[in-house]
């Protein structure tokens, strides 16, 4: 006997007065451009681009110090421990086009530890805002050596900015890669073995 499906619901949740002025704004833009906004195909989009803007900005409402500070442990460890590959989505704050990419972070401990999924929200956390990839780069490196005060942090981040190949000099295949280091990795040694680490792919 076959079940019957139920229908899917996506459950969102929404700040309504926000989503509405939004959608108002953004139904004006669409006009503006020279489109029919009340064609079947745009009718709701206005909310949709409304909804959508609110989740990829949703960094605004997140403490990236509160979500290391809810998981840090005491632990003698001092050896570098690194979290690579961490998928990175973010609005360039010059022309509203998304930039996306990896982030690849390490930190020495000295006494503290943090849970390792807390690595990637905060990196998430700075990264759903308006943002210049430097600047996100050193705030992911700040949070965490205040949080956790460790021995050194290490950060690098490598993405492509649709600014670049949508519009301007549209070079397709660029990558831009940042990085920021504190402490033990402002030396070339472990500065080195960090990088080896992220280029290593352990196949």
């Amino acid at each position: 006997m076959i079940k019957e499906m139920k229908s899917y619901e996506k459950i969102e949740q929404y700040d309504t007065e926000i989503t509405a002025v939004l959608a108002d704004n953004y139904r004006k833009i669409i006009e503006d451009l020279g489109e029919d906004v009340s064609r079947e195909g745009l009718e709701k989009t206005p909310e949709r681009v409304a909804k959508a803007m609110q989740y990829l900005t949703h960094g605004y409402e997140l403490d990236p110090l509160e979500i290391l500070k809810s998981a840090m442990f005491t632990e003698d460890h001092r050896q570098m421990i690194v979290v690579k590959d961490i998928e990175v989505y973010s609005m360039c704050e010059h022309h509203m086009l998304p930039f996306f990419g990896k982030a690849h972070v390490a930190y020495i401990p000295n006494g503290k530890i943090v849970g390792l999924s807390k690595i990637p929200r905060i990196v998430d956390a700075f990264a759903r805002r308006m943002q210049v990839q430097e600047r996100l780069t050193d705030q992911i490196k700040d949070c965490i050596q205040e949080a956790l005060e460790p021995l050194g942090v290490a950060v690098v981040i490598e993405a492509q900015h649709m600014c670049m190949q949508m519009r301007g000099i549209q070079k397709q295949n660029s990558v831009t890669t940042t990085s920021s280091f504190t402490g033990a990795f402002e030396k070339d040694k472990t500065r080195k073995e960090f990088i080896n680490l992220i280029a290593n792919k352990f196949s």
